[in-house]
């Protein structure tokens, strides 16, 4: 991606583009999203799981702050909105990846990303912004379900595994951290500061915070061809272009709306790994599938109708 590409993409925002409206652009962050799986997979032998996110996080990171186009002027209490959404920025990788290498991708995916949605609304109805709607609710719990079924389906037939508790809480507070960086982020571009900005101070900060996991641990992994292009691709893609939509996408959608729909992720990660690995789903995942995508689709439909 060229300079002038980034720059491009960055003055979309600017743009008012009718297509970059409602959840579109949250649904199009998801799709990004959804090749995270398939592209750590092909990261070399030995690297460790925090530090391929983390290095994603830090390059991707990087570029959304330099590519702010204006600089994040808050209020003090609004600063420390700030400083808390980095935390969790950093927070992310250092657990979800974990997490996946603990209870293997369908759990942590699952657990991660099917509890967001939860903690959004839990902590929007604590913080006073307004008691979850039934439409949210109902559209909730079958994307939860769908995506319950459709990651876990492969496993409903090979036996029981043992259960990995820490995995289980890492992936869990995962889901929490990717709830919190939403509602804040939310909450400032709401107050009026540029979706650009916010994302790219937040980012950035997260991304010097995770620094330390990268250098801690094994680099070796990035000295290879292999190794850079998935960490490109991790910050370019799903970090950089995938935030900046989703940023955009909170400037006109709840953050309790953003992580339902972000439920659309392992629905493509699924598909990818038909498609790219080729891997077999089983009845019941693509059973899954189609409650997920009914739920996000109701979803959708209504945050239009607002």
């Amino acid at each position: 991606m060229a300079l002038s590409d980034i720059k491009s993409f960055v003055a979309v925002e600017h743009s008012g583009a009718g297509v970059l409206s409602g959840p579109v652009p949250i649904l199009t962050a998801a799709v990004l999203w959804g090749t995270t799986g398939t592209t750590s997979s092909l990261a070399p032998a030995g690297a460790p799981a925090a530090g391929i996110g983390s290095a994603g996080l830090v390059l991707g990171g990087l570029l959304l702050f330099l590519s702010t186009g204006t600089r994040l002027r808050c209020t003090r209490g609004e600063w420390w909105l700030v400083v808390v959404g980095a935390l969790a920025v950093a927070g992310y990788p250092v657990t979800f990846y974990p997490a996946v290498a603990r209870t293997g991708v369908a759990v942590a995916t699952v657990i991660a990303l099917g509890s967001a949605p939860v903690f959004a609304g839990l902590l929007a109805w604590v913080a006073g912004q307004g008691k979850p709607t039934r439409r949210w609710a109902g559209a909730t719990v079958a994307a939860v379900t769908g995506c319950a079924v459709l990651v876990l389906g492969p496993e409903m037939t090979g036996g029981t595994a043992p259960v990995d508790l820490v995995g289980i809480a890492l992936a869990a507070f995962g889901g929490l951290t990717y709830a919190v960086y939403s509602l804040i982020g939310g909450r400032l571009i709401a107050h009026g500061h540029s979706s650009n900005a916010v994302m790219g101070t937040m980012f950035g900060i997260g991304g010097l915070l995770v620094l330390p996991v990268v250098l801690c641990t094994s680099t070796s992994w990035l000295h290879t061809g292999r190794g850079i292009a998935v960490a490109l691709h991790l910050a370019v893609f799903t970090t950089f272009v995938a935030y900046r939509l989703f940023g955009y996408g909170l400037r006109h959608t709840t953050a309790q709306v953003a992580t339902t729909l972000t439920l659309a992720e392992p629905a493509v990660a699924a598909v990818l790994g038909v498609v790219v690995v080729g891997e077999r789903l089983p009845i019941a995942s693509w059973c899954g599938l189609a409650v997920l995508a009914l739920g996000l689709a109701f979803l959708t439909l209504g945050a239009r109708d607002r």
